[in-house]
């Protein structure tokens, strides 16, 4: 029984979503192997009513606290019911963001003094087989996020993310570089400015070494 828990992670812009679609209907479906994509925050119902907040456009007062931990309880829900029973029956989870998003984006973006690891202690937490950062510069990153949101693609009143400063953003990507190279053995960063098609390919040739 295969057992492989993959995330995806990055900025805003990042193309996340296309590369876990690619992963399931182009790498893992050709090879009969089951197969579950969520994401974070949102992956449940009650997750989806927390996303709501946390990404409104209305919530500018939301203070860093609160976001923290709404994030905290839409990956706990999201643990017991989606991740850990699908990790149980053998399926490939791949999710769109998890723990990493937290450290990034409170940790560091945020400069919240809290302690993170400690926090993920108080529940169990299935620690990501593998990591991909889509890595790209910022203002690439925002005018592709800006770019889908004025074609209809993103809901400009769930933008709360897009509207931070770039510094928010600059710090971010900070951090998820800082992540990276503390954990070489799970992240694999890449090259995100890349046209899609590319940013497969050097997905791809990753995810071939472990099958």
């Amino acid at each position: 029984m295969i057992m492989l828990f993959i995330t995806l992670e990055g900025g805003e812009g990042a193309g996340k979503t296309t590369q876990m679609m690619n992963m399931a209907e182009m790498f893992f479906e050709p090879k009969k192997l089951p197969w579950v994509i969520t994401r974070e925050p949102g992956g449940t119902e009650i997750g989806k009513q927390i996303r709501q907040i946390l990404k409104s456009t209305n919530n500018t007062v939301l203070a860093p606290e609160a976001e923290l931990f709404l994030f905290l309880a839409d990956r706990t829900q999201h643990i017991k019911q989606i991740i850990t029973p699908a990790l149980n029956r053998g399926d490939i989870v791949i999710c769109d963001r998890y723990l990493d998003s937290t450290f990034a984006y409170q940790g560091v973006a945020r400069n919240l003094k809290v302690d993170l690891a400690g926090l993920h202690q108080l529940f169990d937490v299935p620690i990501p087989d593998i990591t991909f950062l889509l890595d790209l510069p910022i203002g690439l990153g925002l005018s592709r996020a800006w770019h889908q949101i004025i074609n209809g693609k993103r809901d400009y009143t769930q933008a709360r993310f897009e509207n931070e400063k770039f510094s928010f953003h600059e710090n971010l990507r900070r951090g998820y570089l800082r992540l990276a190279k503390q954990e070489p053995h799970r992240f694999c960063v890449i090259d995100a400015k890349q046209s899609e098609e590319k940013v497969w390919r050097d997905i791809q040739k990753i995810l071939n070494t472990f099958f």
